[in-house]
């Protein structure tokens, strides 16, 4: 049975990118996954120590911000760009427990474990 399938390349929002550049931030690598009691984020932050990564909640979006070590360069098409930052911004479902949340920071990976809040709710039976 022959499968057919598309091969999409997504571009970046042009204005997006040029704000990055502009600021000097980059967007880390990161990955989302779904477990039964919570999320997983994971980010990877090379170049970054743990004293300089800062997450913070704002309502359903998960902010992540890390200052570089050291300013990392970038050439393309003759241009030179150079970045200090590293930001992501991701929305998450609504019922997440932010209070419990936890993070841990090794060989230049963030872990983040985000709880899901419970929904349910349970009675004593007599």
């Amino acid at each position: 049975m022959k499968e057919d399938f598309e091969i999409r390349t997504v571009f970046p929002v042009i204005g997006s990118l040029i704000d990055d550049i502009e600021h000097r931030i980059l967007s880390p690598l990161s990955y989302i996954k779904e477990f039964d009691n919570h999320w997983l984020l994971e980010l990877d932050l090379p170049m970054v120590n743990k004293k300089d990564i800062k997450v913070t909640f704002d309502g359903n979006m998960i902010n992540v911000e890390a200052k570089l070590k050291e300013k990392y360069s970038e050439e393309k098409l003759g241009k030179v760009s150079k970045f200090e930052y590293f930001k992501k911004s991701m929305s998450l479902p609504t019922m997440v427990d932010v209070k419990k949340t936890s993070a841990k920071f090794q060989k230049g990976r963030l872990e983040i474990k985000i709880p899901k809040k419970s929904t349910g709710r349970s009675i004593k039976i007599s």
